[in-house]
């Protein structure tokens, strides 16, 4: 029986990535084709249609490898970054321009038509994604596109935050959105993600991947005594904390991203049906 994780496999019955030949069964394998996320966000859905579950969200100058196209506008591959693979509206995507060079690192900004804050913005650019910036002036950075970013709102590419969870803490009030990566709405594993890719930590998508992939797990001594940074995964939630005592995360009960008391947090989602299940440490 295959194993592998269908949300980072991208093999249907009928198709399947080249790489994988050999490994899965499909009736045909592609190469593939390399394109540019051009929306600021865009969906990522488990099936090819708008009312479809949203799994995640892809960003502004991600890259995404369509396996599949239908005749409905919506392509089928896997995001070059975290691997996730489902469904983008093609509308959303471009062929790759330029190698980006800088990404936001404000909150959320805006991308202008030119070099004026009166003009009508163009998109609306979440923290963390990437543009190829061709030329500075005093105010504004110019992307290979023509576009105008506030200059004040992005950073080189391998600039990276010192604390992640400071990053983290700048949603708070951010609303709770399934699948979500940006300010306009975020779950718990994508704050997670989104604060740790700030700081230049590779990190998976969806908490499961996080709670296997992140850290070492904590003793039960150890977990008497958090530390900021840690990790606190329960089945299908992660938290962070902020400290011996308070947390960060983004979650159903508030419809938010907040900060509460970690033992009262802990003592609700268990009162609810579901108790700690690790707590890992990064570094």
């Amino acid at each position: 029986m295959d194993k592998r994780d269908p949300r980072l496999t991208p093999a249907r019955p009928d198709v399947a990535a080249r790489y994988l030949e050999g490994q899965v069964e499909a009736a045909r394998f592609v190469d593939g084709e390399e394109f540019e996320v051009a929306d600021g966000v865009t969906s990522m859905r488990l099936q090819p249609f708008s009312g479809a579950e949203m799994n995640t969200q892809a960003l502004k100058g991600e890259r995404f490898t369509i396996y599949d196209r239908n005749e409905e506008g919506w392509a089928w591959g896997q995001l070059n970054g975290d691997g996730y693979v489902g469904w983008l509206s093609d509308l959303a995507l471009y062929p790759p321009g330029p190698t980006p060079t800088h990404k936001v690192t404000a909150l959320r900004t805006f991308l202008f038509p030119g070099p004026s804050i009166k003009l009508p913005p163009t998109d609306t650019l979440p923290l963390g994604a990437r543009l190829a910036i061709v030329k500075m002036t005093d105010a504004f950075a110019m992307t290979s596109a023509g576009h105008c970013v506030p200059k004040q709102h992005i950073a080189e590419i391998d600039a990276f935050e010192t604390d992640f969870v400071a990053v983290a803490e700048r949603f708070v009030g951010t609303p709770y959105l399934w699948g979500g990566k940006s300010s306009l709405g975020i779950d718990c594993s994508g704050l997670v993600q989104i604060a740790l890719t700030a700081a230049g930590t590779g990190c998976p998508r969806d908490s499961d991947m996080q709670e296997s992939g992140l850290g070492r797990a904590l003793s039960d001594a150890e977990i008497q005594h958090l530390k900021r940074g840690d990790l606190i995964f329960w089945k299908g939630h992660v938290a962070i904390a902020r400290d011996a005592n308070t947390i960060v995360h983004a979650n159903a009960h508030h419809m938010a991203t907040a900060i509460e008391d970690a033992k009262g947090a802990i003592a609700r989602i268990k009162a609810a049906g579901s108790d700690v299940t690790s707590v890992k440490r990064l570094g």
